[in-house]
C-alpha cells in the first residue's frame, strides 16, 4: 500500500511540476506502476500474503464471537 501512495504522490507532483519533480521522467513513475503490478499480482500470491491477511481477519472475527458468547 505505501507503494501505491508513493506512486500517486509522485504522479501529482510531476503533473503539477512541483520543485525538483518537474524534471522527473514519467518513465520512473511508469516503472513504479509496473513494480506495484508485479508485487500485487505475483509476489504477494507466491508468498501467500493475500490469504494470510484474510485468515487473520477471519480469526479475529471468530475470537470476538467466542468472547461475546462466553461473556453472557
Amino acid at each position: 500500500m505505501p507503494l501505491i501512495i508513493i506512486i500517486i504522490a509522485l504522479s501529482a507532483l510531476r503533473y503539477f511540476e512541483v520543485g525538483p519533480f518537474a524534471d522527473l521522467s514519467w518513465w520512473w513513475i511508469v516503472g513504479l506502476f509496473g513494480a506495484a503490478f508485479v508485487w500485487f499480482e505475483f509476489i504477494e500470491r507466491a508468498f501467500g500474503l493475500d490469504k494470510r491477511k484474510a485468515h487473520e481477519q477471519l480469526e479475529k472475527a471468530r475470537q470476538e464471537r467466542v468472547k461475546k458468547t462466553f461473556e453472557k
